[in-house]
């Protein structure tokens, strides 16, 4: 008889009006919810089991595999894999006493798992030098129920983590990590990599707990397909590189794939190990200013174009380009450059340099509306054919902001242009028939298939005088 219909026989034993019919359809069931790959149908068993309050263990292997645990299980050995590991966090219990809490990933052969360490286990020396792909032993762990359901292996007072170099048939991280092409829909515990498309930067806001946190976002695009939305809940600046060029390898390591607004995202926690190819040091960057822009709280937000046509998006934060005007060339050493978003601070310099005939000026980086597509930052040159009254929107959390838009063409097409927020105040300006120049826009996906252009806090909107000489 195999361990299966042993542990059937037992379940049925105890709990007669079930059916060995019945049972497999629970098994099913409870496979579906959990989700492939990560349940096995003696695993099923003991959730069933424990579902009606039963008990159908058996004496445990010596180590077993992440697919055989099982909430309940007790005294548990494996041998793993790190994927990815979070830092050790300091949280109260009710009775306000204070307690810590590491959270990590771990895969064998054939699944991932989720791992809690807590307490002094925390703090254990020579944890923060584990990395990615280790191999480790955990030792006499227990395992509960997460929220979804999932098993998650506890590592507590009489437990351990042990480092060995062992062999091992478990593959290395480089062996698991997928192209972003190949992601779909439910993969969770994935190692991921791409090369970066855009931006990447840092959001920070309120939860629904009213206290702040951060975010990552930018774009991956892999070997295939459409790149896709990435956001990395818990991280911020400090998690990446000074210096990220355009098109930089990433790869993510105990990140999710993820339905959003606009179609499958990949998601990631604190946990989540995030390897972007850059560096630390930054370089001076030339160029001419084509907008500048000051917000209500003083910062500078300004524009500039290279020799090679790169537009710069510049974000200062020191007042280190209050001498300087549009048109203008200058030099600055940032303290930060992601992408084509560089920031200064007060150890940045800046410094006008003599007239550059090599380095082009707005003219000549303005495109066409015929040829924008989704995720291009853009300077175009329309004619102002629509303006829809200005319009409070109430997002999720419950915010009022204002919308302004308006409709544009050229002689390649049209466009519809948002402004959001004190962004707003820039279409208010502008009446139906107003050829302008605008600078800074980002081009984001719409309804029914179009591309809308939104205007930024580098965006400027400048009228163009028509002569009505005959």
């Amino acid at each position: 008889m195999s361990e299966y219909d042993e542990l059937l026989e037992k379940l049925i034993s105890q709990k007669p009006e079930l059916t060995r019919e019945n049972i497999a359809e629970l098994v099913k069931q409870k496979k579906e919810k959990i989700g492939a790959g990560y349940l096995t149908d003696q695993g099923a068993l003991f959730l069933i089991a424990s579902d009606y309050g039963l008990s159908i263990s058996e004496p445990l292997k010596a180590e077993m595999c992440i697919k055989d645990i099982y909430a309940g299980a007790k005294e548990i050995s494996l041998e793993t894999r790190i994927l990815s590991m979070s830092q050790a966090k300091q949280f109260s219990r009710k009775d306000g006493s204070p307690f810590y809490l590491r959270t990590m990933t771990v895969y064998d052969s054939e699944s991932t798992a989720s791992v809690k360490i807590w307490d002094e286990k925390a703090n254990l020396p020579g944890l923060e030098d584990l990395k990615p792909g280790d191999l480790i032993k955990i030792i006499k762990a227990y395992v509960k129920s997460d929220r979804d359901g999932t098993p998650t292996i506890n590592v507590g007072s009489g437990s351990s983590i042990e480092s060995t170099d062992e062999e091992s048939d478990i593959p290395g991280i480089d062996n698991i990590t997928k192209d972003v092409g190949q992601i779909k829909e439910g993969d969770k515990n994935i190692a991921v990599s791409g090369t970066i498309d855009g931006d990447v930067n840092c959001m920070q806001f309120t939860n629904s707990r009213g206290l702040p946190g951060t975010a990552l976002r930018t774009r991956i695009r892999g070997s295939e397909g459409d790149p896709l939305r990435v956001v990395i809940w818990g991280k911020n600046e400090s998690d990446i590189p000074t210096v990220i060029s355009q098109g930089a390898k990433i790869r993510l390591l105990g990140a999710y794939a993820k339905q959003g607004s606009q179609g499958l995202e990949i998601h990631g926690n604190d946990a989540t190990t995030v390897e972007i190819e850059g560096s630390k040091e930054a370089t001076p960057i030339t160029g001419r200013i084509i907008s500048v822009n000051t917000s209500d709280d003083g910062k500078r937000f300004i524009q500039t174009v290279d020799n090679k046509k790169n537009v710069y998006s510049i974000t200062d934060l020191a007042d280190s380009t209050g001498a300087y005007h549009n048109e203008d060339v200058i030099e600055c050493m940032p303290s930060k450059v992601h992408g084509r978003q560089i920031t200064l601070d007060s150890n940045s310099f800046v410094r006008k340099l003599d007239e550059d005939e090599s380095i082009p000026k707005l003219s000549d980086v303005r495109i066409k509306i015929g040829s924008i597509e989704a995720g291009m930052s853009c300077c175009i040159e329309a004619i102002i054919l629509k303006i829809s009254d200005r319009r409070d929107i109430q997002t999720k959390s419950g915010e009022s902001v204002a919308l302004s838009d308006m409709y544009v063409e050229d002689e390649t097409g049209q466009m519809w242009i948002k402004g959001w927020r004190n962004q707003a105040r820039l279409i208010d300006s502008c009446k139906t028939g107003d050829v302008v120049s605008i600078t800074g826009l980002t081009a984001r996906p719409g309804l029914e298939g179009r591309t809308d252009l939104t205007l930024s806090p580098f965006s400027s909107i400048t009228k163009k005088l028509i002569s009505n000489d005959p």
